[in-house]
């Protein structure tokens, strides 16, 4: 399954950046600290969400220093599952979590394994088991937040009764079932030898199903680029129907996000062995990113001048 490349969509609250989030640390440390020793459990909980509602608020801060964003992103996701343990009905805080274990699983350990397989396949081999456990952890924040709502959710997505009430999920929790279809998506593709794994395919093509149906819209084209990617790479998928789900990707995305093509092009003329067309999309994947400073864009701005200085080892 060619589930390599994930459009993150527009900066939001699940924009998982860290530049000013280091200037927070001491006083989130501070408040951490009181709220451990104020008695009384409400007030413990309300210092709780309010630390939440901080980090949630934080996480919509841009950062294109992306040694700056890989360095910090460990203390504020740990912090942040801290918190989110405290507030667990935090909508908000789950969808940032998620969104920040999918983006440094993505950005800086599994395309760290892609660099390095040719002359350490090895270490290649522990850096996507390690973000196969990432991509677990914010499918697991994800889902625990949407099941708060959909009761029963991850059984019906297993096994959706014939003739049974459709699911439809609400626009206001597009972000969290964004998030938690990207982190199932990925985690599968890296686990290509777990059966088990694999037989989750249907429920997360479901899941992405859920989104687009309700909220297409979401993410600037973020939504349409994941189900282009899903139906690419599932079995019996028709190319056809992604290759509109990557238009429709395009025309939503306004020519802003580098994530559209680049996962155009892995998904589909990689697959197909179109060098040219591969080519064409990396390209453009690389001018949107110069033209459109921003963390996501630098992020794909560096896989994008990655797979074309290795293209040769594709075609």
């Amino acid at each position: 399954m060619p589930f390599q490349t994930l459009a993150p969509g527009r900066p939001g609250r699940a924009q998982v950046e860290c530049g000013s989030l280091i200037r927070l640390t001491l006083i989130l440390l501070f408040v951490t600290v009181v709220a451990a020793q104020i008695a009384g459990c409400s007030i413990n909980r309300m210092l709780a969400r309010a630390v939440a509602d901080q980090l949630t608020a934080q996480a919509e801060d841009q950062d294109d220093d992306l040694e700056l964003v890989r360095d910090a992103a460990p203390f504020f996701l740990k912090f942040g599952e801290s918190v989110l343990a405290r507030t667990p009905d935090h909508e908000g805080l789950a969808e940032v979590i998620a969104a920040g274990f999918v983006r440094y699983a993505w950005a800086f350990v599994a395309f760290e394994a892609d660099r390095i397989e040719s002359r350490d396949s090895a270490a290649a081999t522990r850096l996507r088991q390690r973000a196969v456990r990432l991509y677990a952890r914010a499918e697991r924040h994800a889902m625990r937040a949407l099941e708060q709502h959909y009761p029963g959710l991850e059984r019906w997505l297993a096994n959706p009764l014939p003739g049974g009430d459709p699911m439809v999920l609400d626009p206001r929790h597009a972000g969290v079932a964004y998030w938690a279809a990207a982190a199932w998506g990925a985690r599968i593709a890296l686990s290509k030898s777990n059966a088990e794994a694999i037989a989750q395919l249907p429920a997360a093509v479901r899941l992405t199903s859920l989104l687009t149906a309700c909220c297409v819209t979401w993410g600037d084209g973020a939504a349409a680029s994941l189900a282009g990617t899903f139906e690419a790479g599932r079995p019996g998928g028709r190319l056809s129907d992604a290759q509109r789900w990557f238009d429709e990707a395009a025309r939503l995305s306004g020519g802003r996000m580098a994530a559209v093509p680049l996962a155009r092009a892995e998904a589909l003329p990689l697959a197909a062995g179109d060098r040219d067309e591969f080519t064409r999309l990396v390209r453009e994947a690389i001018t949107i990113a110069t033209q459109n400073p921003g963390a996501d864009n630098r992020i794909m701005l560096e896989r994008a001048r990655w797979l074309l200085d290795t293209i040769d080892d594709r075609f």
